[in-house]
């Protein structure tokens, strides 16, 4: 097996394979490699070894599962994995199959392990050196099973055993083959990311190379390589970090082959179309394309209430908007999008990931459409667009924009759009905003906005019965919206708010709170 940095390989990146066996901390996984610096992608369990082999990886982690290794059609991934050659670590199930495949034994445990457990290390190296646990006869992780590997394999010596006697780690130093029972990618096993690194550094021999800088290179040498000389990009603008993001790449790339447009479908925060022109009508080389679509998109959704047709009809709306302004150019011959991981992961283009919603950049593209996607931000998580971004010196007032739905209110808006119900919930979200900011309570947030609901409540307003609709008001603090919890804000910023909200908006007659994390909602309530 060649290594990856060999010059006739695919790429020069460092990359690091991670099987995915349907895990609920597969994504975790790949965060974690690389906030360390290593590149990393996804692969279904069932990849074929030739299919992994094209990636070059420097080593290849098999991840979790709900599954158990001695059911009848458990997941299981190409034997020619194990042959390879290439450093290897399982992860809970992941360690279960390797153990099982290579000749040891699993069984079910007389006791299942689930959340924080104590385990003592047997052996330090290679993946429990250099202290990164604060005390050897007293650490704890992450766990979720109720399998345990009760023979080892031929060539494999327990590393670390749990509180209870059960295998907490396995490794055969021999062949470079490792497998942890505990998760340590997850928050609640302190030093488990330094486990993780030691196998990514010590085992594998990784260089870090996975840097904001290495992304640009890449990224700027890959639009080259595929928009060919005088081809054209058309880009979707929507003065959002991802989007912004991919316009400064493509200006960098391709200077005035690039065409920027920004679509005003209406749905946009209070006042942010006129920002988004002003911002980069004279930022950028190429040409800036405003193009006024507010009353054709409310034709459009005139009546739906069904927060997947609003998207469905959103995303087409938004294709049938830039592949009519394109054609009438006549020169277009790519489109270029903000599409990003968690994007690609919530729409089920991973396999094996269920449909959480629909995104109107995400698939679903009409054949017809006649360009070819350029989407240099697939790959990433929303922590890494916006090191990117300021990679590319993009300034903080756009990087630090909290991020915005693509649909845009159509999914803040509960039930059927209306002209009216717009301004409502676009004046109650920019009091929200301002509120949150005045006080300085936006710190660590990642989203902060009013919906409005769809309930409709009696209230008192001038001594006279009012009844008007709910406004909900939501924040969440989280690193990449894969996961997010609600943001304690504070009494007093929430009281302004409301009052604020049921004074200035005449129609509002209650305001109220979303208390609710991710998972089990998502950060949009539609």
């Amino acid at each position: 097996m060649k290594h990856f940095l060999n010059e006739d390989s695919e790429s020069l990146r460092e990359k690091v394979v991670i099987l995915d066996f349907g895990g609920q901390y597969s994504m975790l996984i790949a965060r974690r490699i690389r906030e360390a610096g290593v590149f990393c992608e996804l692969l279904p369990f069932n990849a074929p070894w030739a299919k992994i082999a094209e990636h070059y990886p420097a080593g290849i982690i098999l991840s979790g599962s709900p599954a158990s290794v001695n059911q009848v059609n458990a997941p299981r991934c190409d034997p020619a994995v194990y042959k390879s050659g290439i450093p290897i670590l399982g992860i809970c199930y992941g360690m279960h199959l390797m153990a099982k495949e290579l000749g040891g034994e699993v069984e079910k445990g007389g006791r299942s392990e689930f959340g924080r457990t104590s385990f003592k290390i047997v052996e330090k190296e290679p993946l429990f050196g250099d202290q990164i646990f604060a005390l050897d006869d007293s650490c704890n992780a992450w766990m979720s099973h109720q399998d345990e590997v009760s023979e080892l394999p031929t060539g494999f010596t327990v590393l670390a055993k749990t509180e209870n006697g059960t295998v907490a780690a396995i490794g055969d130093h021999q062949r470079k083959i490792y497998g942890v029972q505990f998760h340590p990618e997850v928050f609640h096993t302190p030093g488990g990311n330094n486990v993780l690194k030691k196998f990514l550094f010590s085992v594998c021999q990784c260089s870090k190379n996975w840097t904001p800088g290495s992304f640009v290179n890449d990224a700027v040498k890959k639009i080259r390589e595929t928009v060919g000389e005088g081809e054209k990009v058309v880009c979707a603008l929507s003065g959002g970090v991802d989007s912004s993001v991919v316009a400064f790449l493509l200006d960098r790339a391709l200077g005035e082959r690039a065409v920027f447009i920004f679509v005003d479908h209406g749905l946009l925060r209070l006042k942010e179309a006129e920002q988004v022109v002003k911002l980069y009508k004279k930022g950028l080389k190429g040409e800036f394309i405003l193009i006024d679509a507010r009353r054709r998109f409310l034709e459009a959704l005139a009546g739906v209430t069904d927060p997947e047709e609003k998207r469905q009809i959103i995303g087409a709306e938004f294709i049938n908007v830039f592949k009519g302004q394109a054609l009438a150019m006549g020169d277009i011959t790519y489109l270029a999008q903000g599409t990003i991981y968690p994007d690609v992961i919530e729409s089920g283009s991973i396999q094996g990931a269920a449909v959480i919603k629909s995104h109107h950049n995400v698939g679903g593209l009409p054949e017809e459409l006649g360009f070819d996607l350029v989407e240099p931000l697939r790959e990433l998580f929303k922590d890494e667009v916006r090191l990117v971004g300021a990679e590319l010196g993009l300034p903080d007032k756009i990087l630090k924009r909290q991020p915005f739905p693509g649909p845009g209110l159509a999914v803040r808006i509960i039930g059927d759009i209306t002209a009216a119900k717009l301004e409502i919930v676009k004046l109650a979200d920019a009091i929200f905003r301002k509120e949150i900011q005045r006080a300085g309570a936006d710190e660590g947030l990642w989203q902060y906005f009013a919906v409005l609901t769809d309930v409709q409540v009696v209230g008192v307003k001038g001594d006279d019965r009012h009844y008007g609709p709910v406004i909900a008001l939501r924040a969440v603090a989280s690193e990449d919206a894969m996961t997010a919890d609600w943001a304690r804000v504070p009494f007093d910023v929430l009281e302004k708010a409301s009052l604020r909200i049921t004074g200035e908006i005449p129609e509002v007659a209650r305001v109220v709170y979303d208390i609710t994390s991710k998972p089990p909602g998502t950060i949009e309530w539609e």
